[in-house]
């Protein structure tokens, strides 16, 4: 997927269709010249519906067209015949998907699973015929209900990434090239900060045809958790990943200090992140020799608290399968 396919975040105006009028109609056949009514019942108005669907990984379909309206019900008509409902609408969104509403942006429901629906705007009621409106009195009504008015609404759908890993760090600490060598996918990337823009995804190809999915989340910055760089867009992603994989660039020039940001970052957005499986990686580690890793992983023991970490270079693809198991291993325990 390239990056400029990758939609997240959309504003849509949506309309449900209004309910059918009740009939006015009084029975009329040979020989019967005076029936009683027998008006039938409006359609009731088409629904707003939201799907998840498993096989969409982004909202671009939502990229173009921003406006749906759900149909409207049929007129109920005589022989108490009911109209017929309105055409619901339906908005597949990918697995992830958050609905709020736009004015509030208070959060109204969330899809996580394949084929879940919900509805977001209900269609009007159809009216009553005049069939329900006889009276020992009133005999012949000659009145119906008209069908109530459907709702319309904007609303904002937000994507947060569902993967079974996400890579954290600074720009440039080499996730897009852990994806690209790891997975099948092809992250852009380059020797410049925000080389990656959107979330990437990757599915790693593991032992006995086991597979999981890691997504490169784009670099965090410091106050990324007061909306400071790219913020907030890219910090809703992580809360969806049921691993943390943090990369820190092996020439850093203190790895715990970079870890400790990472950390602080996470818990300002959301404390709730620091509860996930951790595992710190130290990436580019082909320019370390022997004595200098052992020196560092001596330091690392001390500072990092018992958070595991291993040693990894992408481009020598030293530490990938070690990282691999590593991962499987995090993600059934």
């Amino acid at each position: 997927m390239t990056e400029g396919n990758f939609v997240d975040y959309v504003k849509v105006g949506l309309t449900s269709g209004k309910g059918g009028k009740g009939s006015v109609h009084l029975h009329r056949e040979k020989f019967i010249t005076k029936g009683g009514p027998d008006g039938g019942d409006g359609g009731r108005g088409g629904h707003v519906i939201v799907r998840g669907n498993e096989n969409l990984w982004t909202l671009i379909n939502f990229k173009y067209t921003k406006h749906f309206k759900a149909g409207h019900g049929e007129h109920g008509s005589k022989s108490r015949s009911t109209g017929a409902d309105g055409q619901d609408v339906y908005l597949d969104v990918p697995l992830g998907t958050v609905v709020k509403d736009f004015e509030t942006k208070e959060i109204l429901f969330e899809i996580t699973e394949h084929g879940e629906e919900k509805i977001l705007l209900k269609g009007g009621m159809g009216g009553r015929g005049n069939w329900h409106f006889r009276t020992a009195t009133n005999q012949t009504p000659r009145y119906a209900q008209p069908g109530m008015d459907g709702l319309e609404g904007e609303f904002l759908l937000e994507l947060k990434v569902l993967a079974d890993v996400g890579l954290v760090g600074f720009p440039n600490a080499g996730k897009s090239t852990l994806l690209s060598v790891i997975t099948s996918a092809k992250p852009k990337i380059a020797d410049y900060e925000f080389t990656t823009l959107k979330p990437n995804l990757g599915i790693v190809e593991y032992r006995d045809f086991k597979s999981f999915v890691m997504a490169d989340i784009p670099g965090i910055i410091e106050g990324a958790a007061e909306g400071k760089g790219l913020g907030h867009y890219f910090l809703r992603h992580i809360e969806r990943n049921a691993n943390l994989l943090f990369l820190i660039a092996a020439d850093s020039k203190d790895i715990s200090k970079e870890y400790e940001i990472l950390l602080d970052e996470l818990r300002r957005y959301n404390p709730e992140l620091l509860d996930k499986e951790r595992l710190i990686c130290i990436s580019k580690s082909d320019m370390l020799d022997d004595e200098l890793m052992d020196e560092m992983r001596e330091e690392l023991n001390k500072d990092l608290n018992g958070t595991p970490f291993m040693f990894i270079s992408s481009v020598a693809q030293m530490g990938i399968v070690e990282l691999k198991d590593k991962l499987w291993e995090m993600l059934n325990a």
